[in-house]
């Protein structure tokens, strides 16, 4: 049973307890991404998450690594567009101290000068390994044009002149403004005692104030189509084309999850067969849908020779014409509901991914569903549902296009996708 509790200065926990394992996931989850920066401060949060490892009044960072071996846990944290999570796992009968060592890196972290100083080389180093990688490139473009004017298109690492401007201050002024106990939530699954925890949650994070003035309210200006062409010197052409679409809370959400599975989220897909294992035009290909609160995005990512792009795009485009003429067969979406139920469910097999699944829902959606719910919701989708979403998104006019590749030598390119899209 998930069970959830509010402390008096608006911290939530959100408990998940299961007595049939010896581990427990512990999750403080914080709702601050790249949605909430600015053009000075983009980056910013993503630099936070490193930073918070970095050492502490009470522990060093050698400290802070050496203490969680001790107990033989796994400890990490990541930073997305709409949150920031530090996480621990670890045996049952070391919950303790993961929460000691979790809570005293999130409240007295020491920024020093120095250590700040070495992270953003290593970020910078970080923003460059992704440059290097186009598959990244095309979908960090393809969402920066189709989340133009929002907060949603700043990338999640920032930019390179944006570290090099960072001071100690800067960044700890940003996390004061940002960090609010009512901006999060603390996700917990495994085997604990309930109200043990909660008096320990109580004493670690009840003396929290609340320094937040104003929720980030942020801009979605009308989408507008691009077609952009990024120069790189690759043996091979990246391309990613999609559009904007449904938020997370619209009823057509878990029929968009099943869509996209159906055409190109898995190696029995639509695109998949076609465009790769019949035609033998790709390496790599695929459907993607990123979901947030009020709008998402949908995309196709594909890697090939040059000289296959127009026969590529032709293909796809013609399946998602069989897509919105209903050519999609109760086998093909039998097995896709049957893929989605199965990764969400075999995705819980873990405290770590309960406590994800329970901490993400929490924050962002101001929801708990139990594993039941979700199958639920998951079973009355119905094949009408899908032609509906398919007949909403697959309307190439609304197509942006991002390429990458060796554009000097190969010219054509916009041409081609002016001419197709």
């Amino acid at each position: 049973m998930i069970k959830k509790y509010t402390l008096d200065n608006g911290l939530r926990i959100i408990a998940e307890k299961l007595d049939y394992v010896k581990s427990v996931s512990f999750g403080i989850w914080v709702k601050v991404g790249s949605v909430n920066e600015n053009n000075n401060t983009n980056g910013m949060s993503h630099f936070i998450e490193h930073m918070l490892f970095k050492g502490t009044s009470n522990r060093s960072a050698n400290q802070i690594a050496e203490e969680t071996d001790n107990i033989g846990g796994q400890m990490n944290a990541f930073t997305s567009k709409d949150c920031t999570c530090f996480y621990i796992k670890v045996l049952d009968e070391n919950l303790d101290e993961a929460v000691d060592i979790l809570s005293d890196m999130f409240f007295n972290s020491k920024f020093e000068k120095e250590e700040l100083e070495k992270e953003i080389s290593v970020v910078i180093e970080e923003i460059k390994m992704y440059e290097d990688s186009p598959e990244d490139v095309v979908h960090d473009k393809l969402s920066e044009i189709v989340f133009k004017n929002s907060t949603l298109a700043y990338p999640i690492l920032g930019t390179i002149d944006n570290l090099k401007s960072y001071t100690r201050e800067r960044v700890l002024d940003y996390k004061k403004e940002q960090y609010s106990p009512e901006r999060t939530v603390i996700s917990i699954a495994g085997n604990f005692d309930e109200d043990y925890l909660v008096k320990l949650l109580e004493d670690k994070f009840g003396k929290w104030e609340n320094n937040l003035k104003t929720e980030l309210e942020d801009s979605d200006s009308e989408y507008t189509r691009n077609i952009v062409g990024i120069d790189k010197e690759l043996e091979q052409l990246h391309i990613c084309f999609g559009t904007k679409t449904i938020g997370r809370h619209d009823d057509l959400y878990y029929p968009l999850m099943i869509m996209n599975n159906v055409f190109g989220g898995t190696m029995s897909s639509k695109v998949f067969q076609e465009v790769r294992e019949k035609r033998g035009l790709v390496y790599s290909i695929y459907s993607f849908a990123s979901n947030y609160a009020e709008n998402g995005i949908f995309g196709v990512y594909a890697g090939l020779a040059y000289e296959n792009l127009e026969e590529a795009i032709k293909t796809i485009l013609e399946e998602m014409d069989k897509m919105k003429n209903a050519q999609i067969t109760e086998e093909e979406f039998n097995r896709a509901k049957q893929q989605i139920k199965s990764n969400f469910i075999l995705g819980l097999e873990s405290t770590s991914s309960r406590m994800s699944s329970i901490g993400r829902r929490e924050l962002l959606y101001n929801e708990i569903s139990t594993p039941d719910e979700v199958v639920e919701k998951i079973n009355s989708v119905q094949l009408e549902d899908i032609i509906k979403i398919s007949k909403m998104i697959f309307n190439k006019e609304n197509f942006t296009a991002v390429y990458t590749g060796n554009l000097k030598k190969h010219k054509n390119l916009q041409g081609i996708f002016e001419k197709l899209l």
